[in-house]
């Protein structure tokens, strides 16, 4: 790697870092080193507001000296402010002070949708996942939340099949997006926070449209639309001024560097993406 090119992980950590505001508290949630440092990352360069709770150690405004191979180690709440209880951390949500979080999903459907639940949709699920850690709730209260996956791209498995990771509908809904599985808005079943804004995945960048049904906003340098809509379950949107997805400079490069000496977030790539590089902004 040359200090002139970014990898596909610093460049998703970037936009992650992109969907937070001067001035947002926020949440990170448990286990994302790609997420943790796309907050470490706004802290330090465009959102020197932002207040931040460390997922696994509710933690406000932690300075790690770097991130550790696991995110439930206690010198990632080194240099925070206080802690909370993970009472007032819902609280916050409740009460409509919470401004952004962060979830994920093994499914993720067209209108932000999130299941970390079960996989079929029988009284017997076909496989048992870990569960939502009260992202159902947080999902309904937070001002809004980011999507991430960096397991778009769906290549097949055993017997040539695939299991896409944006699909039509979830088998079950864990966090909930812009509609219900039955189609009712947020607004409808009264809830009080806006629901996903952004997503992005190792293909692209996507935002919402008016119906709160997935569009995509930009794509990274090596990949095309043809390989985004074959790794979408649904037909894809797409925005009219399709562009290419923003990318870090240096200066951004060298925080995450920094702060993730040990590479810890390339642990959520596959080999195969952890290899892709980009030019940097302005170069």
């Amino acid at each position: 790697m040359t200090a002139a090119t970014c990898s596909l992980g610093e460049a998703m950590i970037y936009n992650l870092a992109r969907t937070v505001k001067n001035g947002d508290l926020a949440f990170h949630g448990f286990g994302s080193p790609l997420v943790q440092l796309a907050l470490h990352l706004a802290k330090r360069t465009h959102a020197p507001d932002l207040v931040f709770v460390a997922g696994a150690t509710y933690g406000v405004n932690p300075s790690p000296p770097f991130l550790t191979p696991t995110s439930n180690d206690w010198v990632l709440d080194r240099g925070a402010e206080c802690s909370l209880d993970i009472e007032e951390l819902f609280d916050l949500a409740a009460s409509g002070r919470m401004d952004r979080m962060f979830l994920s999903g093994l499914q993720i459907d067209r209108y932000g949708n999130a299941n970390v639940t079960r996989l079929g949709s029988g009284e017997r699920p076909s496989v048992k996942l870990p569960g939502g850690g009260g992202g159902c709730n947080l999902s309904c209260d937070v001002g809004s939340f980011t999507l991430w996956t960096a397991a778009h791209r769906s290549p097949p498995g055993k017997g040539g099949k695939r299991m896409l990771r944006l699909v039509e509908a979830c088998d079950f809904v864990t966090s909930l997006g812009h509609r219900s599985p039955d189609g009712r808005s947020r607004r409808t079943l009264g809830h009080r926070g806006g629901g996903p804004d952004a997503l992005v995945t190792e293909l692209g960048v996507f935002d919402f449209d008016d119906e709160g049904h997935l569009r995509l906003r930009a794509t990274y340098p090596d990949v095309d639309l043809a390989e985004v809509a074959d790794n979408t379950g649904f037909a894809l949107r797409v925005a009219d001024d399709l562009q290419v997805a923003a990318l870090p400079d240096a200066q951004a490069v060298a925080l995450i560097r920094q702060l993730d000496p040990l590479g810890i977030h390339r642990k959520e790539l596959r080999p195969a993406d952890q290899e892709r590089r980009f030019a940097l902004a302005g170069q």
